[in-house]
């Protein structure tokens, strides 16, 4: 009994000695944390099996997208609203370039020439000043000039509110699902927003498009006088990976467009080549002078941590398609697939996937077999009999019958003699 209220009592005593001697910890350190993992988890190829791992950016989100494949080999808060910024000049451009020519005569309007003292870029164009297409969406991409979007919108929609509404029309057929357009400019608008996935879909369609690529990848352009103007206006391009003397240059770059507000903070969409593969990168909502350098170590991570492979050497059923973007070492039989149904052209789609997560997709023709089990035996009876008589000549057999003959000649003269004697 006394062992026994011994031990309750030293039961009781650790317990107390538990509860007051116990270490805090700080709401500080649990906030650290708590940050630190969510910034981790926020990156969902990361925990993609065998996936190489992303390096950690400050920004928001971030996407980085293989052009032919669609793979998305990079994603972090991909489908977070977030404000695009001058980044919706890429639609811009897009919507115009698919609704008109390049030799258009554009006039400016009231329209256009208010976007000069709105506060933000323009070519400082005037009342009148008469412009083509081709020098406005130069303007744009190269100077992301407001009051030449502003003008462009009017003239290809027939007001800005039309322009804004086909542009939204065009992210919604590219597959945009978390996207409004209200500007043709990108300038501040609280109920204007996109996702970094979305932008991206909106950058394949552009440059898809081989006159976007053209004006995207031009490192100057001249507008020579006008009806207006006295001189030539020279454009150089502004985005920090397109210059040379910038300190986020980078030599893939084929273009892009960058933009900042206060709303949106730093956002950067652009596309790079290496080794015929095609990145988009996407990042939103950075801080100024951070997104540009982020978006070349993505592009670095891309290019250095993933191949292409094509599928379609040996297998005789596949019609187009057949190359996936995989990680570097990978091979096919890593991989999985999923067919979609047979269409009425006897086609069907082949979807491919590295631990669960697309990275191509091919065209299949589709075959069936013959439920005829006779004519398919049949058949194999056939090729098989003049595979026999192919392998064999006719020498044997004359060998044989002209010594029958010769034994039935002889059998004969022999009767024929005993019948006489």
């Amino acid at each position: 009994m006394r062992l026994k209220r011994l031990y309750s009592g030293l039961l009781a005593l650790g317990l107390s000695c538990s509860v007051l001697f116990q270490t805090p910890v700080l709401a500080a350190e649990e906030t650290a944390a708590d940050t630190a993992q969510a910034a981790t988890s926020a990156i969902t190829t990361n925990s993609i099996p065998g996936w190489p791992q992303g390096p950690e950016i400050t920004s928001t989100a971030a996407v980085i997208m293989e052009d032919s494949t669609q793979t998305m080999l990079y994603s972090k808060n991909m489908d977070q609203e977030l404000y695009p910024g001058a980044t919706v000049k890429v639609m811009t451009v897009l919507v115009a370039l698919e609704n008109s020519q390049l030799t258009d005569e554009v006039t400016m309007t009231e329209t256009g020439v208010s976007g000069v003292t709105d506060g933000g870029a323009n070519i400082s164009a005037q009342l009148g000043e008469v412009f083509t297409m081709e020098q406005c969406l130069y303007a744009i991409m190269l100077s992301s000039a407001n009051d030449i979007a502003l003008q462009v919108a009017e003239h290809v929609g027939g007001s800005v509110e039309n322009f804004v509404q086909m542009m939204n029309d065009r992210a919604a057929q590219l597959g945009c699902t978390n996207t409004v357009f209200t500007k043709s400019t990108g300038l501040p608008d609280e109920n204007q927003h996109t996702t970094a996935h979305d932008m991206a879909l909106i950058m394949k369609a552009a440059i898809d498009n081989e006159s976007f690529l053209t004006i995207s990848n031009t490192v100057s352009y001249t507008i020579p006088a006008t009806n207006v103007s006295g001189g030539e206006r020279v454009l150089t391009n502004n985005f920090p990976l397109m210059s040379s003397s910038n300190a986020a240059y980078y030599q893939y770059c084929l273009g892009g467009r960058e933009g900042y507000t206060e709303a949106s903070g730093s956002t950067l969409v652009c596309v790079a080549e290496k080794d015929d593969v095609t990145l988009i990168a996407v990042v939103l909502q950075g801080a100024s002078g951070v997104t540009t350098t982020e978006a070349v170590s993505l592009f670095n991570y891309g290019f250095d941590n993933f191949q292409m492979l094509s599928l379609g050497d040996n297998d005789f059923n596949m019609v187009s398609g057949g190359n996936v973007y995989v990680p570097v070492g990978a091979t096919a039989d890593s991989l999985t697939t999923e067919d979609g149904e047979e269409q009425e052209n006897g086609q069907y789609s082949r979807q491919y996937f590295f631990g669960g997560t697309p990275v191509g997709t091919a065209t299949m023709a589709a075959t069936h077999e013959d439920n005829s089990s006779f004519s398919t035996e049949s058949n194999q009876n056939i090729e098989a009999a003049r595979e026999y008589s192919a392998d064999r000549n006719n020498l044997p057999y004359i060998l044989f019958g002209g010594a029958g003959l010769i034994l039935f000649l002889l059998l004969l003269w022999r009767i024929i003699k005993v019948a006489k004697s």
